[in-house]
């Protein structure tokens, strides 16, 4: 028997397991753990104060996209670690002939997809803070005053609720 086969299927056993650890803690959770929901219970916690309106509120959505951004480039950070670990021990450099050149050569078409990334992202402008200002439509001709008259006498008939004194 081929020893690859064995490790792959020691890993296979190790997956199984745990997904059935998971699936039993699962269970064990839905029948024990007690399930008496209440109105106060669903409300949602912010920092004890009680809730007021909807959770749901406009938000601008270039926040969201700095932050997807800031997490690209921060974790992309986590694949130049094996060209430190490469350049930190001399030895494993000298074992395998070409083999730190290649390693500063992955990291640096690494860095140059990263930067035609940035590029593309700061010519577009989606890192551009400023909210640009709206565009107001301009009117050739004023709204006669002839309309103006006539809303004037439409509302002018009208007369207003007389408000009551209180005594």
């Amino acid at each position: 028997m081929n020893p690859d086969n064995i490790a792959f299927g020691q890993i296979l056993v190790y997956l199984l397991g745990g997904a059935g650890i998971f699936s039993l803690l699962l269970l064990v959770v839905k029948l024990l753990a007690p399930d008496r929901p209440n109105p106060e219970k669903n409300t949602s916690y912010e920092c004890g104060e009680d809730a007021i309106g909807s959770g749901i509120v406009q938000f601008n959505p270039r926040f969201y996209l700095i932050g997807l951004i800031f997490l690209i480039f921060d974790l992309e950070v986590i694949f130049i670690f094996p060209l430190a670990l490469v350049y930190a021990d001399p030895e494993l450099v000298n074992q395998i002939p070409g083999w730190g050149i290649l390693a500063l050569a992955e990291i640096g078409i690494f860095i140059g997809i990263l930067l035609v990334g940035f590029a593309y992202v700061w010519v577009k402008g989606d890192l551009d803070w400023v909210i640009p200002s709206p565009i107001t439509p301009e009117i050739d001709q004023p709204v006669p005053l002839l309309m103006y008259e006539e809303l004037n006498k439409k509302y002018s008939k009208s007369t207003p609720p007389k408000e009551k004194v209180l005594e």
